[in-house]
């Protein structure tokens, strides 16, 4: 799948950012990534409200080998191939992508809160420094003309 496919493929989604991630292309819209385009094909963001969807039609989750193990990414699942040619109902699943990936960003966002309100918590508060002047030395004076 090269960028202008894809571009016309989800016209009717609206517009979406296209950009080279892994072997293939990271699907974007408002910010959000919620599709990856790669050469094993077309992954939508999945959760637990999408994942039936999805099984119902046969599809499967995102996987690839490592050097010792299969790995399964149930958060992306692959786009039933019927829906390549109906751009309608294509537009519909790219809806449900894009907002299955927004809850998954809801979720992330009050652990990162958390995490930094305990780090500020159990940090201990630095010492506050007092503003001190020097005082001139005797016998040298501010500029080179005072003694």
């Amino acid at each position: 799948m090269d960028r202008d496919f894809l571009i016309d493929l989800f016209a009717e989604f609206g517009p979406v950012t296209i950009r080279k991630m892994f072997s293939g292309y990271g699907i974007s819209a408002d910010g959000t990534n919620f599709a990856l385009a790669l050469r094993a094909g077309l992954f939508f963001r999945a959760d637990d409200q999408t994942i039936p969807q999805f099984e119902a039609e046969g599809s499967k989750p995102f996987q690839y080998q490592t050097s010792t193990k299969t790995v399964t990414v149930n958060s992306y699942w692959e786009l039933p191939a019927r829906l390549f040619d109906d751009s309608g109902e294509l537009a519909d699943w790219a809806r449900a992508a894009l907002a299955a990936a927004q809850r998954a960003a809801l979720r992330k966002r009050p652990k990162a809160r958390k995490a930094a309100k305990k780090a500020k918590a159990t940090k201990k508060p630095a010492a506050k420094k007092v503003a001190t002047r020097k005082r001139p030395q005797p016998g040298k004076g501010r500029h080179p003309e005072e003694p």
